[in-house]
Order: structure tokens, then sequence, then C-alpha cells
């Protein structure tokens, strides 16, 4: 079975899209996940699926989101392997503090990203690094007071979701022990 990683937009954010976390776990069982496990409130969950690509998967735990909370969301699935790669791309050294360094997982590859808008945005040392379908940024005084952290999705023109190398570091961790 392989292992997966979904990453979902936009749930338990600002008190929108209340999604109870064992809710979720228990219907993804039920429909046929094993091995579910969540991560923190803001939507990360971590699972088993004999599924060889992630579109089935993808569609299961929006459905499930759906029949918990009554609502759909934008629901990005990667295999262990490729979260793997997408941290080990990241380009800065984090280890001092890799909630400093924030990772969107786009929905799809940008066909024309303004990456010159974002270099100048750029402040305070950060830099960013633009690899398929990840977008890496080190923003050193804090991604929540980054001009340009706000302006990724808009200038590469692509959906995304995103999360902190702390995060991503937690979920490859759950991911090898599931």
């Amino acid at each position: 079975m392989t292992r997966w990683v979904a990453l979902l937009r936009g749930v338990n954010v600002g008190g929108a899209n209340r999604l109870p976390m064992a809710e979720l776990r228990a219907a993804l069982e039920d429909a046929g996940l094993a091995d579910v496990a969540t991560y923190i409130q803001s939507g990360n969950v971590v699972f088993r699926s004999a599924a060889r690509a992630p579109a089935r998967p993808a569609s299961i735990v929006g459905d499930a989101i759906e029949g918990v909370g009554g609502f759909r969301v934008p629901v990005l699935v990667l295999s262990a392997e490729e979260l793997e790669r997408a941290a080990a791309s990241v380009p800065f050294d984090a280890d001092a503090d890799p909630k400093s360094v924030m990772l969107w997982f786009l929905f799809e590859a940008p066909r024309d990203p303004d990456l010159d808008a974002l270099r100048a945005l750029a402040a305070n040392g950060e830099r960013f690094h633009l690899a398929e379908r990840v977008f890496a940024l080190h923003a050193p005084n804090g991604v929540g007071r980054s001009k340009l952290a706000a302006q990724v999705e808009r200038k590469l023109g692509v959906d995304a979701t995103a999360r902190n190398l702390r995060t991503v570091r937690k979920l490859l961790a759950m991911a090898r022990d599931a």
C-alpha cells in the first residue's frame, strides 16, 4: 500500500470551514483508507491506500470532508516520496528555524510565473526557489510579515496550499510510521 499525504486548503482557518479531525479520520477509515492520522487542525492527513495515483484518494478525502463538514475544499494528495522530494528540494539551510521556511504546494505547474515581481517584493534577506510544483520561501523575519508571501499565488498564477518546513517534516515522520 502506498503512503499518502493529503493537504487540505482552507480548513479550520479563522473560524471558517470547521472540520473536526476525529470525525474526518473516522470517515476516511470507513471509506477504506488505512492508518489514517491527522496533524494539527488546519488540514493535514496521512494514510495508506492501495491506489497507485493521487486522484482516487483525493476524491475520497474530498467526499469525506463534504460528508463530515458539509463543504468542499481543494485537496492536494502527494505520495510520501513526493513530499520527501519537495522537502529535499529546499535550497536554504533552515535547520536554525524551520518555521521561517514555507513551502507552497501548487495544484498545477505555473505556466507563466512572474518571478521578477516576486524578486522585487523580497525584503529582509528573503529568498525563494521554484521547482515544478513547489515554491519555497525563506523569510528570516517571519512569513506573516512577508509581502512576498502574500503575493505567491497571484504572481505564480496558480492555486496552492502552504505549510512551513517544520510541518512538512512532521508529516514525513508520520508517513514513515504509517
